[in-house]
């Protein structure tokens, strides 16, 4: 038996989410794995880095699965891309150790929002950006994001319905810069909760807009209460970058993100 890990980018604006369901409903991870079995020739499960919800994008998600099926690296991208839909890609394919894990392995998991930030919304990239009609300071976004750095309980920044057994994460950095209607929010953890980077920038967004103060948003963590933060952002800004693994695996480097996301 050998473990193969992949790099996956995928559109989400189609998917009902990363994970396969019950229901009869179309899934980035499905799609890949029904992909992966003609290749293998034999039923293929994988196990990922990290989930994304209905609407999220992929840059560089990171799979692992195991096969008795002998092929090289190549073979695994290039066969498998040929079986694919096009809003899903393998990027690249290693042979790894039996005791790496694409989720438990990982040391950091970095997402990046996007902001389209103009009043009129844009008709191109509806899908891979959220639209903000108000000006947003970014500075003073920045300011309420600091408040964030470091562990904490956010229970305030995840899903009613998060199923997670603690709220504690460590928020390693965070980063809000703009470039002329486009802001980004970057953000890196040891994991993430369900919607937690959504509902970071939605108490942003309200920031920069000026209806709140930047101190709101550790107001917000300190309150450990989701009724009492800001809206939800929506799904389509936001980007799962990458997985930080350390040296000892040996895997490809993640796409720089400003290679691939929309520049207006």
């Amino acid at each position: 038996m050998t473990r193969i890990a992949l790099g996956v980018q995928y559109d989400g604006s189609d998917f009902c989410g990363w994970q396969s369901q019950k229901h009869d409903v179309r899934t980035v991870q499905e799609v890949l794995e029904q992909s992966l079995s003609r290749v293998a020739n034999e039923p293929i499960k994988v196990v990922c880095a990290g989930r994304t919800d209905t609407g999220v994008h992929g840059i560089c998600q990171v799979v692992h699965f195991d096969t008795q099926a002998k092929r090289d690296n190549r073979a695994w991208v290039l066969g498998a891309n040929s079986f694919m839909a096009a809003d899903v890609v393998v990027i690249w394919a290693h042979t790894v150790v039996d005791d790496f894990h694409a989720r438990f392995s990982a040391l950091s998991r970095s997402y990046r929002y996007v902001i389209y930030n103009k009043p009129t919304p844009p008709a191109l990239y509806r899908q891979q950006v959220c639209w903000n009609r108000r000006p947003l300071d970014a500075q003073a976004m920045q300011e309420g994001a600091n408040f964030l750095i470091g562990e904490h309980d956010f229970s305030a920044y995840r899903a009613a319905g998060c199923q997670a057994k603690s709220p504690r994460r460590e928020l390693k950095s965070i980063s809000v810069c703009r470039s002329g209607d486009m802001l980004t929010i970057d953000v890196q953890a040891n994991a993430f909760l369900q919607h937690m980077v959504r509902n970071i920038a939605g108490v942003l967004m309200k920031i920069g807009a000026g209806e709140r103060p930047p101190i709101w948003a550790q107001q917000v963590l300190r309150g450990r209460d989701r009724r009492k933060g800001g809206v939800t952002a929506p799904p389509y800004g936001l980007y799962f970058i990458g997985v930080e693994y350390g040296d000892g695996f040996g895997l490809p480097d993640v796409i720089e993100p400003q290679h691939i996301l929309p520049s207006l």
